[in-house]
């Protein structure tokens, strides 16, 4: 039986880690922190706790008392704290003029932003409107591959892409509604968009958590019971936190998940695996 080497190269890189913040030096937007329950709050906190630098956005100016505190406790500088309504001509294209500006370069960037009119996301799907198809798909969807196209120039040495769908893209979810097949077409987009950047280096993963009571989500009818059945059928008999996603969303953005793209990150307890 021959004597199999180590890979002292790949050693050296593992003990050089545990000296260093795994995203030190790194620098990333995270777009669609709406208060300190959202789930991109959770992500901000993982990405700045393991050494990155942020740009985050908030809404509008109505939004500022709940978002600036939070991009004050993650050290934003003043001139990363951007607005951004991606239904505002111009705004996510600041966002990134700003970046360019300020950094030169970006290494990972989060969307974290879905809507759709209360009167569809409660109804049938049948009886969508289709005003409110089609905005829930250019806020839901389309602003993904936007910021997808607006980060390419400035990922010069790669980078990492995420959004955030849920189970309800892959299966039928009892009053996600419409949200269902715009979160199909947000991880399909994701999937294109993976293969299309992965040769400069730029990795694509949505991230489907399971349910959490988010602002966004007060808006899906009977949420919680959606939650209760969440936390006694998954495997791990557990809801999911902010803190959860966060943290499995901060791996994904360090260099050990650097062959890791084009598939969705379930943090579900498992809750995708039962029939």
């Amino acid at each position: 039986m021959s004597e199999k080497k180590l890979n002292t190269e790949l050693l050296d890189s593992l003990r050089e880690s545990r000296d260093k913040e795994p995203l030190g030096g790194k620098k990333g937007v995270v777009i669609g922190i709406a208060n300190d329950q959202s789930i991109a709050w959770g992500c901000a906190q993982a990405f700045r706790g393991i050494g990155a630098e942020l740009c985050v956005t908030h809404l509008n100016e109505k939004t500022k008392k709940f978002t600036q505190p939070l991009a004050e406790a993650l050290d934003v500088k003043p001139s990363l704290y951007l607005p951004c309504d991606v239904r505002e001509e111009g705004q996510l294209e600041a966002v990134f003029e700003t970046i360019e500006k300020e950094w030169g370069k970006l290494d990972f960037a989060l969307h974290s932003i879905a809507f759709a009119p209360l009167e569809d996301l409660h109804g049938r799907v049948t009886d969508c409107s289709q005003a409110g198809f089609l905005m829930a798909m250019d806020i839901s969807c389309h602003s993904f591959i936007r910021m997808a196209r607006l980060a390419e120039p400035l990922m010069k040495d790669g980078g990492a892409l995420f959004t955030m769908s849920y189970f309800g893209a892959e299966k039928v979810v009892e009053n996600y509604n419409v949200m269902g097949p715009v979160k199909a077409a947000l991880e399909a987009s994701a999937r294109y968009i993976a293969a299309e950047l992965g040769p400069k280096g730029i990795r694509v993963n949505p991230i489907s958590p399971g349910p959490i009571k988010t602002r966004a989500a007060s808006g899906i009818g009977r949420f919680d019971e959606l939650m209760e059945k969440a936390a006694e059928r998954a495997p791990a008999r557990v809801l999911v936190t902010i803190e959860d996603v966060g943290m499995a969303t901060a791996f994904l953005a360090t260099d050990y998940a650097k062959l890791i793209t084009g598939d969705t990150m379930y943090v579900d307890g498992g809750y995708h695996v039962i029939g």
